[in-house]
């Protein structure tokens, strides 16, 4: 099985930021990392290998070399993309059907979401003994739709419509009679009583397979490839990359597509706290952890936009990127992307030592851009930082299109950079 075909399988079965932080670890042990908690005192070794997890959706893994580190080298992804969370009291059966009460999680193409069979995926708190346990849960069959409505209905629906996402984005589960059924099933897929599920944290996702298809085989689609891709290359070369000088780390935060504002986001303290407690670890003093922070670099790896057929006016026509052709940097006057000349020509040089194809983009002057990761890790981890990712179409759909050539150029560039 190839790369891609194995980062398929991982998107698949990742339908939720905590699938995709549950497979990471999991991919992570079977590499010879340890995992540590946040609650107990880490014993670390010389060229140990070892892993975080913050609540149940954000994964920190460290390699340390065999003598001394002069720095910390970092990846950094996310494991979040955008859904319909269910609310906490999610069914409604006040008429004759029973619907699902829904609101939107980031920035989605709403559109892309109706009319198509969707599950329900994510993490039960429930009860054991007095106190919380924490169990995953995968529905893992077709048991919603969120219907359009009929064009006689709505004939605006192809002139620019916009959707209520109170009204319009209910989801349909079945007659009114079926109330209750959709949490009994739930509890029953997490192997637990529903008596005792106390609280949820539960998306809606589309179980439409992967497709790699076009000329060639040019292209991928599936859900999730923002930012799927990025954090699985990255924690894939993280794993074959043995630490020498330096100390590899691969952060994958969660809660990207809302602004990174949680404690497991990348404007938490979750990098600082790993990196001083690692430093401390290894008897670093508060100096020299401070050192090694100062002279680290930071890779920022979250998807950027290809040109899109059919509308390439929206895109800039000097720092234009397409699928297939290699790693985008990512660049922003207003510092969106925290890429600046030295980072950029650092980052370019690693790609060229690796042999993999390097593009830059930025947006039209007259379009606003989101941001990712970096500018925010930055604020509490101060070091040399770079935004990068790979082209994509679609991006917040619930399924999105990428070239299939560049997830080993990611592969090789970060295994370049790390080792």
């Amino acid at each position: 099985m190839d790369q891609l075909e194995r980062f398929l399988t991982f998107a698949e079965q990742s339908p939720t930021a905590f699938h995709a932080a549950a497979n990471l670890a999991e991919m992570l042990e079977k590499h010879g990392f340890a995992r540590l908690t946040e609650t107990d005192p880490w014993l670390v070794d010389a060229g140990g290998k070892y892993y975080v997890v913050r609540n149940d959706s954000a994964v920190i893994a460290f390699s340390v070399p065999e003598t001394g580190f002069a720095s910390f080298r970092i990846a950094a992804a996310h494991s979040d993309s955008p859904a319909f969370k269910l609310k906490e009291h999610f069914e409604d059966a006040s008429g004759d059907y029973c619907r699902i009460n829904v609101e939107k999680y980031g920035g989605m193409i709403m559109s892309s979401w109706l009319d198509r069979p969707l599950s329900v995926a994510g993490r039960l708190a429930v009860r054991e003994g007095d106190g919380v346990g924490v169990r995953l849960v995968n529905l893992d069959r077709d048991a919603l739709l969120i219907p359009n409505q009929p064009i006689h209905f709505n004939r605006e629906i192809n002139d620019g419509f916009k959707y209520d996402p109170q009204t319009d984005l209910m989801a349909l589960y079945g007659p009114k009679e079926k109330a209750g059924a959709l949490m009994k099933e739930i509890a029953e897929a997490a192997g637990v009583e529903e008596k005792d599920v106390l609280s949820h944290d539960l998306f809606l996702y589309s179980r439409q397979n992967a497709s790699i298809w076009g000329a060639e085989d040019a292209y991928f689609s599936c859900g999730r490839i923002d930012d799927l891709e990025c954090a699985w290359a990255a924690m894939t070369a993280m794993t074959e990359s043995p630490a020498r000088d330096a100390i590899n780390v691969c952060a994958v935060f969660d809660n990207e597509e809302v602004g990174s504002g949680t404690r497991q986001g990348a404007d938490s303290g979750f990098l600082y706290d790993t990196l001083t407690r690692l430093g401390f670890a290894l008897g670093a003093s508060d100096g020299e952890i401070r050192a090694a922070v100062a002279g680290g670099f930071l890779v920022s790896a979250d998807n950027a936009h290809a040109v899109h057929p059919n509308h390439p006016e929206r895109f800039d026509k000097q720092n234009r990127v397409y699928m297939n052709k290699g790693v985008v940097i990512k660049h922003n006057a207003s510092q969106k992307y925290s890429t600046d000349a030295v980072s950029g020509a650092r980052f370019s040089l690693i790609c060229e030592r690796a042999g993999v194809p390097v593009q830059h983009f930025a947006n039209r002057s007259d379009l606003p851009g989101g941001s990712t990761l970096a500018t925010y890790s930055v604020r509490h981890v101060s070091m040399e930082t770079v935004d990068i990712g790979l082209a994509q179409l679609a991006m917040h759909s619930v399924c999105e299109t990428a070239g299939t050539a560049d997830l080993e150029y990611l592969i090789a560039a970060l295994k370049e950079f790390w080792n």
